[in-house]
């Protein structure tokens, strides 16, 4: 862990809401302990995750990217374990880097450990993101609650979700743990699972126990995993018919549109913000 202060920012997309640690060289070392002390929503600065923004150059995971992505979102859990992808959190880090100065309003790409994200920065503060397309493996899970119980699609937007359709968000009880699913073999390494309730046509509100975090106020691969889900259970297809799919997607924090286009691809829009900015005590981070 380095001795010197350790730069950060706060920043949340619907209210999904992220410590941003800028270092472009990879010299801040990042221990699954430091990442949860930091997030820490009492002992810490807290968030449902954290950006650490590195040159992709600097860092193993993202030097094949580097010649399409300057930037690598090397993203972590709240519980510090690390993670493929975060739509809410690309957005942010999107944010993050107009901020910082090293990009403009317009487009720019990300790397992730999903592959290089496509992001584009709208003047009217909204951020958009090609989040690739989604995989429908065939096998499911039933997500049960109280004594309830669901099929719970499987969709995979780079991180694996379960969706179940319910009647009522409430249904989904306070998912401060993770709700029991089985078979479990079909995620072996953890899920993200979605409750979604309908509430017009093409319009859907969803709740979600996040997989190292549990209930977050959104999640941006969970409401695109939600869209598909919705979309299928619909009868629409875009690779069928051509035709775009558009539906918007209520979270607790606020409101995604999530469009997929006839070639599989996944856009999703919302608002990402730049709140705070500080430096931490590295030698805080290392006493826990």
């Amino acid at each position: 862990m380095t001795t010197a202060p350790i730069v950060f920012l706060k920043g949340h997309g619907t209210e999904n809401d992220f410590v941003i640690v800028p270092d472009p060289d990879n010299a801040i070392d990042l221990p699954a302990s430091a990442v949860a002390r930091i997030c820490d929503r009492r002992a810490g600065i807290g968030g449902d995750g954290l950006l650490h923004a590195v040159r992709s150059a600097a860092h193993p995971e993202a030097r094949d990217m580097a010649s399409e992505a300057e930037w690598f979102m090397d993203y972590r859990n709240a519980d510090g374990s690390v993670a493929e992808m975060c739509g809410n959190g690309v957005r942010v880090f999107a944010r993050y880097l107009q901020h910082a100065g090293h990009v403009t309003a317009g487009d720019v790409a990300v790397a992730t450990r999903d592959g290089v994200k496509r992001v584009h920065l709208a003047k009217n503060g909204d951020v958009t993101v090609a989040m690739g397309r989604a995989r429908l493996p065939e096998e499911g899970v039933t997500v049960t609650v109280g004594g309830r119980s669901w099929p719970a699609r499987n969709v995979n937007m780079g991180n694996p979700h379960a969706v179940a359709f319910v009647e009522d968000l409430a249904h989904a009880g306070d998912l401060l743990s993770e709700p029991p699913y089985a078979p479990a073999a079909v995620y072996p390494e953890g899920v993200n699972i979605e409750f979604v309730a309908d509430r017009g046509v093409r319009h859907v509100a969803m709740r979600v126990h996040e997989r190292g975090a549990a209930e977050t106020r959104s999640c941006g691969t969970g409401a695109c995993a939600v869209a598909v889900a919705a979309a299928r259970r619909d009868g629409a297809d875009p690779a069928a018919t051509g035709t775009p799919v558009t539906y918007t997607v209520d979270v607790l924090g606020g409101t995604l549109v999530i469009t997929e286009h006839p070639d599989g691809e996944i856009e999703m829009t919302g608002p990402a913000v730049i709140v705070a900015e500080g430096r931490i005590d590295p030698a805080w981070v290392a006493a826990g």
